[in-house]
């Protein structure tokens, strides 16, 4: 669906959701992307249409994560998909007229858009005659719904992407960790039989499956830039239109939602057809104008990700997979590693693309890449005689979005009322969240994990605004509760960097730096992150 028509027709969501039944989060007049308690709506389509409600879920997670995203055109021929059943355009009109809904409701409406899935899933359920409520009877159904032409990726969707998370179970929160969906495994399915595949010669860990859609570079011109694609579907059918011939499209690499697998599909020294704009350096901050009027594909490496520019968050083993490519494409290139030459699809062609959309987490990407790329190139040794210098210290950042941290050494807590909010752009990975002052102890409060006693620098990140606190205190503790240090700043200032807070000593375990909002009421404090290092 066209993103003006979405946006136009947020005005009527208050009356496409039930009310009580379920929750929807709307954040700074974006997309609906996440609907909790869905439980529910699956388990009533299931008793509605006789499709099993583990399987609708399967799809739904497969597709979107279970997410209401908006999709847009992300190649030529391709179109986008609706909803959180991802409905493909050539069905979606057949699913409202089985559900008995609107079409337009598809696109806002959760319910109308499970129960379209489930229609179409028994329609096609009766055609090939599977009256079971075993889910391996279903398996062509699944194959057909794919709408997937090419036989490999039809066939990874199938039994690597659906029946894998019926075996193994999902489950997705919110931020604030409410649930949306859950899905039990099913430890009685056996794993697919995996096909053999032909690793790539660029990238190790990826998966060779070549497209003809390529051409030779401009004699002389080598990649120095890299474009970051949103598939605007999932991941098998994205790589699967992408290798097909009648498509005329391509990129260089796919990486699944889950980061345990990518694909290449041309060689990084070709020139793949991932992006229909002419480069305009005026778009990037006057970088590389020389190449202004030529073709963006001719210099440049596109790698896409399986999902949607318009979903609320990023799941950490994508991002933490595509880093390591991307560290590996910079190393391999020499090309610089910040955001003029890491870019987004629609900063260069902003006319017609808005991936990968508003959520990605750039700042924590490029710190990713970073990270990766430092750790890939250890210092030499030292001469003979000569102590090696200390390791460094390996970086935590603690960001407002949990999604985007490593739980198992950074989480942050929030204690009374905080807003979510990214109305002021420059803020650190996805958003922030944004606290009223008050003379009350309702802090925001960054935990990070240390396995032993250490000195660590710790700096913060904030927007700045008019109607922020200049003295918001930041307050380090150890893990035994001991206060280590304390320091006050102006967020009206210094915005979207980092800022020192202070070297501090902390202890093994979970240490914490607490930002307080205690202060005569008129301002707000903004929580966005914090890093120790």
């Amino acid at each position: 669906m066209d993103r003006r028509h979405a946006r136009r027709a947020l005005s009527a969501l208050a009356l496409l959701l039930p009310a009580c039944a379920t929750d929807v989060m709307v954040e700074d007049g974006m997309n609906p992307v996440i609907v909790t308690a869905l439980d529910r709506v699956y388990d009533e389509a299931a008793a509605e249409t006789g499709v099993p409600a583990d399987l609708l879920k399967a799809i739904g997670y497969v597709e979107t994560r279970w997410q209401m995203v908006q999709a847009e055109e992300e190649h030529e021929g391709a179109m986008p998909n609706t909803g959180l059943m991802g409905l493909r355009p050539a069905v979606a009109a057949r699913g409202a007229t089985l559900a008995g809904v609107g079409i337009d409701d598809l696109a806002f409406d959760h319910e109308a858009n499970i129960r379209a899935a489930a229609h179409l899933l028994a329609e096609e359920a009766r055609v090939q005659a599977v009256n079971s409520d075993d889910v391996v009877q279903w398996a062509p159904v699944v194959e057909a719904w794919s709408g997937i032409e090419d036989p490999e990726a039809r066939a990874h969707y199938v039994g690597d992407d659906v029946y894998r998370i019926l075996r193994d179970g999902a489950e997705e929160r919110t931020e604030g960790g409410e649930l949306i969906a859950s899905l039990a495994p099913n430890k009685d399915l056996q794993p697919s039989s995996a096909a053999p595949v032909e690793k790539s010669a660029d990238y190790g860990p990826a998966i060779w499956r070549p497209s003809p859609n390529n051409g030779a570079r401009p004699s002389g011109t080598t990649p120095s830039m890299v474009i970051i694609h949103t598939c605007e579907g999932g991941y098998a059918g994205c790589w699967g239109w992408l290798k097909n011939p009648s498509s005329g499209v391509s990129a260089h690499y796919v990486v699944n939602e889950s980061g345990s697998e990518i694909t290449q599909l041309v060689l990084e020294s070709r020139r793949a057809y991932h992006i229909g704009a002419t480069y305009k350096c005026s778009l990037n901050n006057s970088t590389q104008c020389g190449k202004n009027g030529q073709s963006s594909n001719n210099f440049t490496i596109g790698i896409e990700h399986g999902g949607y520019g318009s979903q609320a968050s990023w799941p950490n083993g994508q991002i933490e997979a595509s880093a390591k490519l991307v560290c590996d494409i910079t190393k391999g290139h020499n090309i610089p590693r910040d955001r003029n030459h890491i870019v987004g699809h629609g900063q260069l062609q902003p006319y017609n693309r808005t991936d990968p959309g508003p959520n990605w987490p750039w700042a924590h990407y490029i710190d990713r890449i970073r990270d990766h790329c430092a750790t890939a190139n250890p210092p030499p040794p030292p001469p003979p005689g000569q102590d090696p210098p200390p390791p460094p210290a390996t970086q935590i950042v603690i960001d407002s979005n949990s999604a985007n941290n490593n739980a198992a050494v950074a989480r942050i807590e929030l204690t009374g009322s905080w807003t979510s909010a990214s109305s002021t752009p420059g803020y650190y990975g996805t958003g922030y969240w944004q606290g009223a002052t008050s003379e009350t102890s309702a802090p925001a409060t960054f935990w990070f994990y240390l396995s032993a006693n250490q000195t660590r620098t710790v700096d913060a990140w904030w927007t700045t605004g008019s109607n922020r606190l200049t003295t918001a205190t930041f307050i380090a503790y150890n893990a035994a509760g001991s206060e280590v240090g304390r320091k006050s700043v102006n967020q009206q200032t210094l915005g979207s960097q980092w800022n020192q807070l202070g070297a501090w000593n902390f202890t093994a375990g979970w240490n914490k730096v607490v930002l307080s909002r205690w202060a005569a009421t008129g301002k707000v404090v903004i929580a966005d992150a914090v890093r120790v290092r």
